[in-house]
């Protein structure tokens, strides 16, 4: 394996540091990403789940895997990631770049909205085999080279080693076609401490290290994904709506509930944040029939 190390950045960098390093390698490691309050309160709200979520069975979850979707539903500390500047700042620079297209006679430059694809907690257990490397945007079925559709980070609830199976990856590997495979000598383990982050772009090549430690490893995944593509995991099922309406709107719009130009996501031909708003209640979105 190589001695080569991914670029970590403190979290007093600027949010357009960060960028430049995403732009060069695909990839960066931000320290101390989230406060030690904000991780014990994550630690409060999701562990007693986690702790009683079965491991996966190698079809969708791997052996010996343990994922726990939904974590906005979970925590509210969620909102402290979602806001995170340098995840939300890359999410907007690599995501939201204008479009330009012909309404009749008019030129005009339409600019996506970004939305959360997903937020799971993701803990390997001891003995986990090696995960192939990947590209996350997979999801999205997309060609490379070619516009990003995903921004995402795995935060550290607990320390990333080379040991435990920290995520790997390979630098520069956004970069590649289609026909590039990767190789796992290239790539290289985001080793950090518990609170910081990894933040790499859904065509950067990835994957789980193995865990040869005693303990679990456990990260929690959130990513934001173009606003006229469909959500991997679907908010609009697994959040009540009375939940949703109970966050800042700008959780709300980063949840999906906002048209992405120029007409994807409407609710009755109009903007779903009036559905927030003012009501009535959506029977079908409410669960009762």
């Amino acid at each position: 394996m190589s001695d080569r190390k991914l670029t970590t950045l403190p979290a007093s960098a600027p949010v357009d540091e960060a960028i430049e390093v995403v732009e060069r390698d695909g990839t960066v490691i931000i320290e101390d990403f989230i406060d030690a309050a904000t991780l014990r309160g994550l630690w409060d709200d999701l562990g007693p789940a986690l702790k009683r979520q079965e491991d996966g069975d190698g079809r969708l979850v791997g052996k010996k895997t343990r994922i726990l979707p939904g974590l906005v539903r979970r925590s509210e500390h969620s909102i402290t990631i979602m806001r995170q500047p340098h995840f939300l700042g890359s999410a907007r620079h690599f995501l939201q770049r204008p479009v330009r297209a012909w309404l009749g006679e008019q030129r005009v430059e339409l600019v996506p909205t970004i939305q959360l694809g997903i937020s799971r907690v993701i803990q390997i257990q001891p003995g986990v085999p090696i995960q192939g490397l990947h590209r996350d945007d997979t999801a999205h079925l997309r060609s490379h080279p070619g516009p990003e559709s995903r921004v995402q980070v795995m935060v550290a609830a607990s320390d990333f080693t080379a040991h435990n199976g920290a995520t790997r990856l390979i630098p520069g590997s956004h970069r590649w076609d289609d026909e590039r495979a990767p190789s796992d000598d290239e790539a290289i383990p985001a080793e950090m401490r518990a609170g910081s982050a990894l933040l790499w772009l859904g065509s950067t090549y990835h994957g789980a290290g193995v865990n040869a430690s005693d303990a679990p490893r456990t990260g929690l995944s959130y990513a934001y994904d173009l606003g006229n593509l469909r959500q991997e995991e679907n908010h609009y099922l697994s959040l009540p709506l009375d939940t949703v309406r109970g966050y800042p709107e700008d959780i709300q719009r980063l949840l999906g509930y906002e048209a992405c130009p120029p007409m994807c996501g409407l609710y009755e031909l109009s903007d779903p944040m009036l559905l927030l708003r003012d009501g009535p209640e959506n029977p079908a979105m409410s669960g009762t029939q």
